[in-house]
């Protein structure tokens, strides 16, 4: 079997890349904590660990479900030369090409995170609903989305460090999350993780360093919050895209509160009119395209969608966020020459924007807040393609005019 060694760890634990699988091989004791279903939870008697693609080719005759994981797992670490007795592993959708590699050192401490990520199936916030129950063993299979990560550490710890070095392991996942505000597919939350996450924590018993901390005040925990939010950042670009570049977008940022073209399409056949701008599909595309990822427009949204957050939180009350939310809505389309009112509009924009007018009734608890809202921003959103649309043609107008004269 073609093996890749990526990396060579303090330890002189290797990293190799085996078909689409990535596999730690240890060349001494180590204390090992995991969320692995073959051979996990915390073990002393491991020689290796992998992530495994759950699309290789490594030619398994078996699908992965609730009633052979662990059959699978042992063929998997058969497969890739392991002995399946003293191996744990993890299962992604990921390719392992697009895993990130970060290492994080002080002294003669170091903090390697080698991790595989996808959220954009199976992000979700923790609390939101739940997709099975447990009953007897039964479990699903995997939802392409998982973020894996592998986390060597080449100083010894008792059992509890670890457990805590897991923790802040976690911590440091979530928080490269919501600093991509990358959000949940189950509910309007921001994503906390996936549903099916694993983690494998690796130290050195045969260390001379041994350490007892491994939370946000010690530098162990430092250490690891750094490669763990380096790593997960890095590999979710490789796999998915997902970057603030990426996150610089309407519908990006709203896709959590149900916005997307063809809801977005569907809401504009809704009610456009005969003097409402008649649009094909392709148009309509094409100017929301632009209006997507116009600054002018991006930046205030982000504040409006913050609102919405704050709200759900129970920061500040549906009254507060609907008075703000109206502000930054007023302000951007006053930015375009419009306002809420839409006087002196033109015909087509002011059909149109009566169609769809704003929502002004007054927002309580007993309503629904954020429907409300996101409705109003949805009407904001419209009026602007109109605009748009309008503006484009007024354009075109005056150059055949020009050419004409």
């Amino acid at each position: 079997m073609n093996s890749l060694l990526l990396h060579t760890l303090e330890t002189a634990d290797e990293i190799h890349r085996r078909q689409d699988s990535i596999v730690i091989t240890f060349k001494g004791p180590r204390k090992v904590l995991s969320t692995s279903r073959l051979n996990g939870g915390y073990r002393e008697d491991l020689t290796a660990v992998f992530n495994h693609n759950i699309n290789s080719g490594l030619g398994l005759q078996t699908d992965i479900h609730s009633g052979n994981y662990h059959e699978h797992m042992t063929l998997v670490a058969k497969a890739l030369g392991l002995n399946p007795q003293s191996t744990a592993g993890l299962l992604t959708a990921a390719h392992m090409e697009n895993a990130a590699l970060k290492t994080n050192s002080y002294d003669d401490l170091s903090v390697t995170a080698i991790v595989t990520a996808g959220i954009d199936y199976n992000g979700g916030r923790v609390g939101d609903p739940a997709g099975f129950y447990e009953r007897r063993g039964e479990v699903v299979s995997l939802t392409p989305g998982t973020i894996n990560i592998l986390l060597a550490i080449n100083a010894d710890m008792p059992e509890e460090t670890l457990v805590r070095a897991l923790v802040t392991c976690t911590e440091a996942k979530t928080a490269a999350l919501q600093e991509l505000m990358a959000g949940s597919c189950y509910s309007n939350g921001l994503a906390t993780g996936s549903g099916t996450d694993g983690t494998v924590i690796i130290a050195n018993s045969c260390s001379d360093l041994k350490l007892y901390y491994a939370g946000k005040h010690s530098k162990l925990g430092e250490l690891i919050g750094l490669a763990v939010k380096a790593a997960v950042r890095e590999a979710l670009f490789l796999e998915t895209g997902l970057s603030p570049k990426s996150q610089f977008s309407i519908l990006k940022r709203f896709k959590r509160f149900g916005l997307e073209v063809e809801s977005l399409w569907h809401t504009y056949r809704k009610y456009r009119n005969d003097q409402t701008p008649s649009l094909s599909y392709a148009e309509f595309e094409q100017l929301l395209t632009l209006v997507d990822r116009d600054e002018n427009i991006v930046v205030p949204s982000t504040l409006y969608i913050h609102l919405l957050d704050q709200m759900n939180w129970g920061l500040i009350s549906p009254s507060q966020a609907a008075r703000a939310g109206r502000d930054i809505i007023v302000n951007v389309m006053a930015s375009h020459g419009l306002s809420p009112g839409l006087d002196g509009l033109s015909p087509e924009l002011d059909d149109l924007s009566q169609g769809i007018g704003f929502n002004n009734q007054e927002i309580s608890d007993q309503n629904n807040p954020i429907s409300i809202m996101v409705e109003n921003y949805v009407q904001m959103i419209l009026t602007l393609i109109a605009h748009r649309r309008t503006e484009l043609y007024k354009a075109c107008c005056q150059t055949d005019q020009r050419y004409g004269d």
